[in-house]
């Protein structure tokens, strides 16, 4: 629209029909955020009528008038239809309408009016503290008058969070979070000064709006599918939620607040102390009422008893702050009757085998803490948020955030299983609290956006401690991978070559051992013998193997003076393992051998194992060169067996393994060598000479040497 028809429009906008003011105020709309164009409209008076048509009109007409007031705030004009003695008028027309008005397109602009009014405290510094009569307000004390005249305010706007509009759910989410950011940058009254009034006000706030479910509503927003209408304000909560967090944090416990007296007063009342252990016996709380409380007063462990380190609480309380004071009175608040149990439970064992419930407490806020990024977050980085251009919502919104309390408790109770899982003391209380850390990391921190609070809270109570374990060594491994790599690779090697020699001798010690091997029918029909086994055993000096064929397995192992048959191994050439089936015959040499054991019975499939050795030509050959045969061939009567003789005869031959039971063997060997550096277990932290003596009283001669 030209700014010549501006005279004409504003004649029409005060037009007593109101035909005619609906089509002017539907085109200004579309006009006034132009700010040459709303300049002049300012100019010609028009802010007088535009404020009447949001005072008088009704329907679409004021609709369209509430969203021209707002496209005219959001050029940073039009200010002063809030300065005069009639602006509290206005702003009370349209808390009204937030309250009593139905259709959403008015709801819609009413709100946006409301975010701009309240945000622009914010972008215009701090309020002087005295004001002249006509000056503006902004702010939510600009809001206060009206909210006084219609105290459902609140009330009926978090209830618009679940409204289907989501334009007008944004709009809503957008005046809670300017509603918030004002009270926690307010410097009148968030100043560090020393009347009970400063800080106060972002604390009320909070608890009213959560007590009407505002947490609860956009916890279910961050979860819905239409995340992408709302994501800018989502995230604009997310990160106030962050900072009010850290704002908890940086309130330090004092006693001398009572508020915080009553906290830890209802922490020591929820503790049962009437049922408190004097010299090892449970007392009960109807015994002598005088005595009891003289007991509760002059106890020594009043606070020790509930977890905390010292009798002095509010001392433990020096990093979590209140926030940890907050989290462990709405533990106990809502499992008082597990908080005693456990209490009770833990009075029966010596002190240092107890779970300090307090301390443990405290230590899951700060892997919360830690885990949200909460100190990362900046009330000042939240206004006008615009990062949230991605689609990949489940990285960027994180809706547990807004369950802090239940995961808290959730992580409470994981700390409890697993310091009685692994029969922890005092001294392991750091190693508890670091399982549990990375169970917080490993369930909280990859389950998706739409993940139900429920689903955690049970996966952080089923989870395996031995899969946790690995899940600590892995995660350990990683972070030594990241930050001394190539020496991580040299330890690797030479941990490899460790385990091939400690494999390797436990496979020669089968060999030194002997074993039994069933022969097939079919090879004892070619011989004509009737000798079903075959016993076979290296010799003491490992440079022979020994065999006999025997009628029956004997209960004792033969000795090598009972074995006839011997092949010296520096003649064998090559050791195979031969995998026979009904239909397939196939022979692996050992390059690429493979053990395997077929279905079927014994004689469909068997398991065989070759030795070979070049043999001379016979006499009558002159000049012919020597022939690799079989010299002997072994059916071990099991897998193990099978994959301890290959790979024993083949290492023995300073030659690879080639079975997959040896390699998974070589691997856990060496697996442990790693974990074993990387836990910096090391032997020359033990003092020399700083064992026990043992007496020889009693002792005769009557010993000998297991060689």
């Amino acid at each position: 629209m030209d700014q010549a028809d501006i005279p004409a429009l504003l004649s029409r906008l005060a037009s007593p029909e109101d035909a005619a003011r609906k089509m002017a105020v539907f085109k200004l709309q579309s006009s006034i955020n132009d700010p040459s164009f709303a300049d002049v409209f300012i100019s010609s008076g028009g802010l007088v009528i535009l404020r009447r048509l949001i005072m008088s009109s009704g329907g679409n007409t004021l609709a369209y008038a509430l969203q021209s007031l707002t496209r005219l705030l959001e050029v940073d004009m039009g200010w002063d239809i809030f300065e005069g003695p009639t602006a509290s008028e206005l702003v009370e027309r349209v808390v009204e309408l937030i309250v009593t008005n139905p259709l959403v397109n008015i709801l819609r602009g009413a709100m946006s009016i409301l975010v701009a009014l309240v945000g622009h405290s914010q972008s215009s510094g701090p309020e002087p503290p005295s004001r002249d009569q006509g000056a503006a307000a902004f702010g939510f004390r600009a809001l206060k008058p009206a909210v006084a005249v219609y105290p459902q305010f609140f009330d009926v706007v978090v209830q618009q969070l679940n409204s289907a509009d989501h334009a007008l759910c944004a709009n809503a989410l957008m005046l809670v979070n300017a509603l918030i950011r004002d009270s926690l940058s307010n410097k009148s009254v968030m100043a560090s000064g020393t009347g009970k009034a400063a800080g106060e006000e972002w604390p009320k706030l909070m608890k009213r709006l959560q007590d009407l479910g505002l947490i609860r509503a956009v916890y279910k927003l961050m979860q819905g599918t239409g995340l992408q209408d709302l994501a800018h304000p989502a995230m604009e909560f997310q990160n106030l939620t962050k900072v009010i967090i850290r704002k908890w944090r940086d309130v330090r416990v004092d006693l001398e607040r009572p508020e915080h007296r009553r906290s830890l007063k209802s922490l020591h009342l929820s503790s049962a102390p009437d049922r408190s252990t004097t010299n090892g016996h449970v007392r009960e709380g109807s015994g002598d009422t005088t005595a009891t409380r003289q007991d509760r007063k002059h106890s020594p462990e009043k606070w020790r008893r509930l977890g905390f380190e010292t009798e002095s609480p509010a001392q433990d309380f020096d990093v979590a702050g209140y926030l940890g004071l907050m989290d462990l009175t709405d533990y106990v608040r809502k499992h008082e009757d597990r908080f005693q149990k456990l209490l009770l439970e833990q009075a029966s064992r010596p002190m240092h085998e107890r779970c300090p419930v307090a301390r443990a407490s405290l230590a899951v806020t700060m892997m919360l803490y830690e885990h949200f990024d909460v100190d990362k977050a900046d009330v000042e980085d939240t206004k006008g948020y615009q990062g949230v251009e991605t689609k990949d919502y489940d990285r960027v919104f994180r809706p547990l955030l807004l369950q802090w309390p239940r995961l808290h408790s959730a992580g409470l109770h994981s700390f409890f299983r697993i310091w009685k899982a692994t029969g922890a003391v005092a001294e392991d209380f750091d190693k508890v609290a670091e399982l549990v850390r990375i169970l917080i990391e490993r369930v909280a921190g990859q389950c998706p956006r739409t993940c139900d609070i429920a689903e955690v809270e049970d996966d952080l109570l089923e989870y395996d401690v031995a899969r946790l374990r690995e899940l600590q060594m892995d995660l350990l491994e990683m972070s030594f991978e990241e930050t001394w790599g190539k020496h991580l690779h040299q330890v690797r090697d030479v941990l490899k070559q460790e385990a091939l020699q400690f494999v390797k001798e436990q496979r020669v010690r089968c060999l030194l051992q002997g074993a039994w091997f069933h022969r097939p029918a079919s090879q004892r029909d070619e011989t004509g013998e009737n000798k079903p086994w075959r016993f076979a055993k290296l010799s003491h000096n490992r440079r022979f193997l020994h065999y006999t064929d025997f009628e029956e397995q004997m209960a004792q192992d033969p000795g090598l003076n009972s074995l006839s048959e011997k092949i010296d191994l520096t003649t064998i050439s090559s050791v195979v393992s031969n995998v026979s089936a009904s239909n397939d015959d196939s022979k692996t040499t050992a390059s690429g051998a493979t053990i395997q054991n077929l279905a079927g019975g014994a004689e469909k499939s068997t398991t065989k194992i070759t030795i070979y050795s070049f043999v001379s030509p016979a006499d009558g050959a002159a000049g012919g060169d020597a022939k690799e045969q079989p010299i002997l061939s072994l059916w071990p009567t099991s897998h193990s067996v099978a994959s301890e003789w290959l790979d024993g005869m083949l290492m023995i031959l300073n030659q690879a393994p080639i079975t997959a039971e040896t390699s998974k063997l070589v691997n856990l060997v060496c697996g442990y060598g790693l974990k074993i550096r990387l836990l910096n277990v090391r032997m020359d932290e033990v003092p020399l000479g700083g064992g026990i003596v043992p007496s020889r009283e009693g002792l005769d001669e009557d010993y000998f040497y297991e060689v």
